[in-house]
């Protein structure tokens, strides 16, 4: 099987985008593409799928296990896949978790139930550790967990996050969607020198190298699902020290930060997919309900900013340009 043991998942990981026909039945054939696209991107660490970027939550537990499978079969030879669990409930998570599993996955990202950060629960840190204890019974995969922000605290303090160290020894990283530079600054500070360190991969894409300058060990973020180029360049210029050029390739990243996590930010990936198909790497733009599809207006504007961004179909860079790099 593909999966890669003792994965550690770290540096630039892309979520990938899932293309629909106008029934909205998953067209795989434009997703093989879009797959074989990102991952022809040198300097990945491991590609997702199953994620917020692939609506998920749109996707019913037997397509999740096909986009798992095409995703294996199309990319799992040349880099690791992450599968994310998402389900409000524990048991749930835990037959996607034994699933992804089976079929092949190196790591899986785990996403927070509802009932945990917007019920409050994060107050109840004895529901954290239940909920992962749970999905750990089912495998011995290394978790990812994704730290969500919620308007009277985080999905996981701190201290829970801590705990769940100490208890599940399958948690190696979080990817700290939390939006507080201060709290980010902390969670890499703190995890990452951890006795047991846990790796803090950054999803703060509207501001992505002032939180890698900040010293995560990586990030995991749907914007590489177009920019993986650029995201790895920025990614390696840090790394260097070289602020020169991580300014550079920042100035670029910017219209299309911009652009993509503008209000309201649950078109973010809806966004993407038009820029897709402006690049002409996807055939359309169809988005599983409730989404809908985004008016011309706002698609001039994802023009503008892959335009402004220097974007073409192949990727960020000429040939010309990868060379010279080289």
């Amino acid at each position: 099987m593909p999966r890669v043991k003792n994965y550690i998942p770290e540096g630039v990981i892309p979520a990938t985008l899932l293309a629909f026909e106008d029934d909205y039945s998953i067209d795989e054939t434009s997703t093989r593409a879009h797959l074989r696209h990102v991952a022809n991107v040198d300097g990945l660490n491991a590609i997702t799928v199953n994620g917020h970027a692939s609506e998920v939550h749109a996707c019913s537990f037997d397509e999740q296990q096909r986009i798992l499978d095409l995703s294996l079969d199309e990319i799992g030879d040349s880099l690791p896949v992450i599968n994310g669990v998402y389900a409000d409930g524990s048991m749930e998570a835990a037959r996607i978790a034994k699933m992804a599993d089976h079929a092949g996955a190196s790591c899986l990202l785990c996403f927070p139930p509802h009932s945990i950060g917007r019920g409050g629960g994060q107050k109840r840190p004895e529901m954290a550790l239940s909920h992962f204890r749970m999905i750990a019974e089912a495998t011995d995969l290394p978790l990812i967990i994704f730290q969500y922000p919620y308007t009277d605290g985080y999905a996981y303090p701190l201290d829970t996050l801590l705990q769940i160290a100490e208890e599940i020894p399958n948690f190696v990283a979080i990817k700290d969607g939390c939006y507080n530079p201060q709290m980010h600054e902390r969670h890499i500070n703190v995890l990452q020198n951890h006795t047991r360190p846990i790796n803090v991969l950054s999803t703060h894409s509207a501001w992505l190298m002032a939180s890698l300058t900040m010293g995560c060990n990586g990030l995991l973020s749907g914007s590489g699902s177009i920019i993986a180029d650029l995201h790895v360049a920025l990614w390696q210029a840090v790394q260097s020290m070289d602020l020169g050029r991580a300014q550079e390739i920042n100035r670029r990243i910017y219209p299309t930060a911009q652009c993509f996590y503008g209000e309201p930010s649950c078109d973010m990936h809806n966004r993407m997919k038009e820029a897709l198909v402006l690049l002409g790497r996807l055939p359309k733009a169809v988005v599983r309900p409730p989404l809908t599809k985004l008016p011309a207006s706002e698609i001039a504007g994802i023009k503008r900013a892959i335009e402004e961004a220097g974007l073409i179909q192949d990727g960020a860079f000429s040939s010309a340009q990868q060379q010279a790099a080289e």
